[in-house]
C-alpha cells in the first residue's frame, strides 16, 4: 500500500517514460552482484594501511604546523583542514567496523580502536548500531540514523524542538547527541553495554570500545593541564566540532534530498534489503573525493559493505547500466561540494515526516500538512 503523496516522475525528451523510485526493481541482488568485477571484491591489508598512513602523516603535519606557527590566520586554515582529515579517520574506521578494511577481525578492530577512538567515537558500539542501519536502510520503523518521524510524531513535537530538527545547521551537531542518546523515538547508548542495541556476547566489546574512549578524552583532559584548555581548543576541538559537521553533512545527503522525485521509505512486506539499499544516494564532492575515501560512492557501498572504499568507484561504474534509473547520478563538484549545500536546505525545509499510513512512503513537508487540513 502506498500513500497518497505521489512522487514526482521523470520525463526524458518529451516521451512519457514514468519512473517510480518506490516500485520493485526489475533486477536482484545477484544480479548486481555479479555486474562487479571479481577483484573488487578483494581487501588488501597493506593498501588499506597506506592509507592509515597517510591520513595520520597529514594530521600530525597539520598539528605540527599550527603549534609552530600559531598565527591566527594559519589558525584559520588549520581548522578546516584538520577537521576534514578527522572525518577521513572516521571513515577508515568506519571500514574497519565493515570488515572491508581487511580479512583479520583482529586487524580490523585494533585499527577501528585507534582511529575511531582518536576522534571520540566508541568503536564497537558505533560498528553495532551501523551494522544495524545496514541491515534496515529504507525501513521507517527499524533503520537507526536519519530516521523519519511518523505524522503523529511530527504533530506534537514543540516549537523548539522543530526548530532544532528542521533547522540548518543545528543537525550538523547532532551525532555526539546520537552517540550517547541514538535517535529520537529509540532507547539506548552506544556506550551502555546493556542497551538495548546490543546483545549478551557483544557487551564485552562495547565495554572496552567505551573504556578506550574514555582513555582518549582523559588524554585530552590531562593536555590540556599540562599546555591550556585554548591550545587543545584550537588544536582539537574545533577540529573535531568541523568532523562532525561532516559526518552528519555526508550521512544526511546520502538518504535526503534527491530531486526530481523524492526517496520512498518503507514497512511491512514493502521493504527489502535490496529496496532499502536503492534509496541511498551517490554525492560528489570533487577533489575531496580522494581525501574522504570515496565515501560519496554510497549506493554500491550499502548493498555490499564488504567492498573496499578503493574499489567502491570501479565497482559502481560496472553496476550502473544495471541499476538504470535506480541509480541517481550525483551532480558533479567543481571543485568544492558547494552545490550540496542546497539539496541539504531544501530537504531541512520539506522532509519533515511521514504518513503514518503505507508500507511506501515519501517525505511531506508541514506545508503540505497545512494543506491537506484545509482541504
Amino acid at each position: 500500500m502506498v500513500n497518497d503523496m505521489k512522487p514526482l516522475s521523470n520525463t526524458t525528451n518529451g516521451d512519457q517514460k514514468h519512473f517510480d523510485p518506490g516500485a520493485p526493481p526489475p533486477f536482484k541482488i545477484a544480479d548486481i552482484r555479479a555486474a562487479i568485477p571479481k577483484h573488487c571484491w578483494v581487501k588488501n591489508p597493506w593498501r588499506s594501511l597506506s592509507y592509515v598512513l597517510r591520513d595520520v602523516l597529514v594530521v600530525s603535519a597539520l598539528i605540527a604546523a599550527a603549534v609552530h606557527f600559531n598565527y591566527w590566520f594559519f589558525w584559520l586554515l588549520y581548522w578546516p583542514l584538520q577537521g576534514t582529515m578527522f572525518w577521513a579517520l572516521f571513515v577508515l574506521g568506519h571500514d574497519c567496523g565493515h570488515g572491508s578494511f581487511s580479512n583479520s577481525p583482529l586487524l580490523n578492530s585494533l585499527v577501528g580502536h585507534i582511529l575511531h577512538s582518536s576522534i571520540l567515537v566508541p568503536y564497537h558500539g558505533w560498528r553495532i548500531s551501523h551494522r544495524t542501519h545496514h541491515q534496515n536502510h529504507g525501513h521507517v520503523e527499524k533503520d537507526e540514523s536519519w530516521v523519519p518521524l511518523p505524522e503523529k510524531v511530527y504533530k506534537n513535537l514543540d516549537r523548539v524542538t522543530r526548530f532544532m530538527r528542521y533547522t540548518v545547521p543545528f543537525p550538523l551537531f547532532a551525532y555526539p547527541m546520537y552517540l550517547w542518546g541514538r535517535s529520537p523515538g529509540k532507547e539506548g547508548s552506544h556506550f551502555n553495554p546493556y542497551s538495548e542495541l546490543f546483545s549478551p556476547n557483544e557487551r564485552k566489546e562495547v565495554a572496552v570500545s567505551a573504556l578506550c574512549w574514555f582513555i582518549m578524552f582523559s588524554l585530552l583532559l590531562y593536555l590540556s593541564s599540562m599546555t591550556s584548555p585554548l591550545l587543545m581548543l584550537k588544536v582539537y576541538g574545533i577540529p573535531y566540532g568541523i568532523f562532525v559537521m561532516w559526518l552528519d553533512f555526508v550521512t544526511y545527503l546520502h538518504h535526503h534530498g534527491y530531486h526530481p522525485h523524492q526517496l520512498p521509505w518503507y514497512r511491512g512486506k514493502e521493504w527489502s534489503y535490496l529496496r532499502g539499499g536503492l534509496t541511498t544516494v551517490d554525492r560528489d564532492y570533487g577533489w575531496i573525493n580522494n581525501i574522504h575515501h570515496d565515501i560519496g560512492t554510497h549506493v554500491i557501498h550499502h548493498l555490499f559493505p564488504q567492498i573496499p572504499h578503493y574499489h567502491l568507484v570501479e565497482a559502481t561504474r560496472a553496476a550502473k547500466p544495471l541499476l538504470g534509473d535506480y541509480y541517481r547520478e550525483p551532480e558533479k563538484s567543481a571543485p568544492l561540494p558547494i552545490h550540496l549545500i542546497k539539496y541539504l536546505v531544501h530537504s531541512m525545509r520539506h522532509d519533515h515526516f511521514v504518513s503514518d499510513d503505507g508500507d511506501v512512503v515519501y517525505y511531506q513537508s508541514s506545508s503540505q500538512l497545512q494543506q491537506l487540513h484545509q482541504d
